[in-house]
């Protein structure tokens, strides 16, 4: 790499010099460096900033972060991640060219809008998710997330990108450090307390972010370093602010990342798993493709005359293509995924409505015609089975009511019956001994989880009337910096 980084001071070798570039005016200023929004000479003129750093004034550990910082972005090219273009050294200083966001950073949206509605943030938090995931994929440990550091881009669409490598340094959860680095309302408890600490430190800072957005602020906001570092000793609990209210997915998701102790926060495999960023279904390329074979699924079902399996598959695509349908940019693409996505939507619905009037079709797929025909009777026995346990009694009388207010259009009653009876019917029987109950208690589960996820498919589609408004208002609160 150091090679690599030697050959861009030759400015007689066609590399990019400082007079390829027009400069239009200065955008961000910081102790040692300058940015400025500039436009590339030549070609398409495309508009550029360049970060133009002072070497003459850095001491030596700066610089090696400042070479750090450039050969992990010669590297890292992912779509939430600020790209570097070039990088030129000339008369002591250090110019280096990255992607111009036009939309400023998150925190002067989130000072624009006072706090986000969940909606909103729960978009920034899985565009960042996405990042990390990459980031972890290289091992790389960015030490310096916050609100400032997170550029935003208004073309085509509205996307976060992380930015400032400075403090970025190649670090597995498996490994320890003592650097003191990053920014403090925003560093973990472990960097701020001089402890050894790995890659888990990033966790808490996209708490404190998350917080950030929700509310408008960050949780341990102080007037003092002293102050912060007090309360991050004494392990203050960080509680919701009064008046405000989050999902319970959200609040789970933001209290298991800011957890004091790192072996109690949440692991990077359970924070991209987690259901509130719902990463599983982003709006990348490989899921657009799972939706097509799900639909092509979905339409050989129906055609089958397997109107339960038919259902299924078309509420799992719809949770695919929905967010495909809020994120595209173009009008011509995102009006012909609309008709498509509309169609899906009402064929579910009508699938759905045979499914509860007890039209079960041909039910000829391998298994399935048989574990519907035996619903009924093997539901009754298993309440009957279930007597002697309270919980679990209990538990399927919640199914039972979950399934009623699916069967009404309800789907948010329906699917919160259907967790809370799905939360204590899954513990319930990996305790369950070998035996009849057993194997009923497993059959009622598998359709109960199958049916959850339906759902959640069919309430995906309320984005397909909340996006054009939702995105507007995204655009709105989006300002030049």
């Amino acid at each position: 790499m150091t090679t690599q980084l030697n050959k861009s001071k030759g400015e007689n070798m066609g590399l990019p010099t400082l007079n390829d570039y027009l400069i239009l005016e200065k955008i961000g200023t910081g102790s040692y460096a300058t940015v400025h929004r500039a436009v590339r000479k030549g070609g398409n003129r495309e508009v550029v900033a360049i970060k133009c750093v002072d070497s003459t004034i850095l001491s030596k550990s700066a610089i090696d972060n400042l070479l750090t910082e450039i050969n992990l972005l010669q590297i890292l090219k992912h779509n939430n991640i600020v790209e570097m273009k070039d990088f030129f050294w000339h008369e002591g200083r250090i110019y280096i060219v990255m992607e111009y966001c036009d939309g400023g950073d998150l925190s002067s949206f989130i000072k624009r809008k006072s706090q986000l509605p969940e909606t909103i943030c729960r978009k920034f938090l899985q565009q960042l998710a996405l990042a990390l995931r990459y980031l972890r994929s290289h091992d790389v440990c960015h030490l310096d997330l916050k609100p400032q550091n997170l550029l935003l881009t208004r073309k085509p669409v509205l996307t976060l990108k992380v930015g400032d490598f400075g403090f970025a340094q190649y670090l597995s959860t498996s490994e320890s450090k003592f650097t003191m680095c990053g920014s403090p309302l925003y560093m973990a408890p472990e960097i701020l307390l001089r402890r050894e600490y790995d890659a888990r430190v990033d966790l808490w800072s996209v708490g404190v972010i998350m917080y950030e957005c929700l509310f408008g602020k960050a949780p341990y906001s102080s007037s003092s370093l002293e102050e912060l570092v007090e309360k991050i000793k004494s392990c203050k609990t960080i509680e919701i602010p009064k008046g405000c209210s989050v999902s319970p997915e959200c609040k789970n998701l933001l209290m298991s990342l800011l957890k004091h102790d790192p072996n109690e926060r949440l692991s990077f495999d359970d924070f991209f798993a987690h259901e509130f960023l719902d990463l599983a279904h982003a709006p990348t390329e490989e899921n657009h493709e799972k939706a097509i074979a799900l639909i092509q699924s979905a339409v050989k079902a129906d055609t089958e005359g397997d109107i339960e399996e038919a259902f299924h598959l078309y509420s799992e695509a719809l949770r695919y293509f929905i967010p495909q349908l809020t994120n595209e940019a173009d009008h011509d693409r995102r009006k012909h995924l609309r008709v498509r996505v509309n169609e899906y939507i009402n064929r579910a619905e009508k699938l759905k409505a045979m499914c509860m009037a007890g039209n079960s079709g041909k039910l000829e797929s391998s298994g399935r015609k048989e574990l519907l025909q035996g619903t009924s009777f093997g539901y009754q026995e298993l309440r009957i089975l279930s007597k002697s346990t309270t919980d679990m009694a209990s538990a399927l009388e919640m199914g039972e009511v979950g399934e009623q207010y699916l069967a009404e259009g309800n789907y948010d009653l329906a699917l919160e019956k259907l967790r809370a009876c799905l939360g204590i019917l899954v513990p319930l029987i990996n305790k369950e001994p070998p035996g009849r109950r057993r194997e009923l208690l497993n059959q009622q589960i598998e359709i109960w989880l199958t049916q959850a996820e339906s759902i959640k498919g069919l309430l995906a589609t309320r984005a397909v009337d909340d996006s054009p408004k939702e995105s507007k208002h995204l655009q709105d609160q989006c300002v030049l910096q």
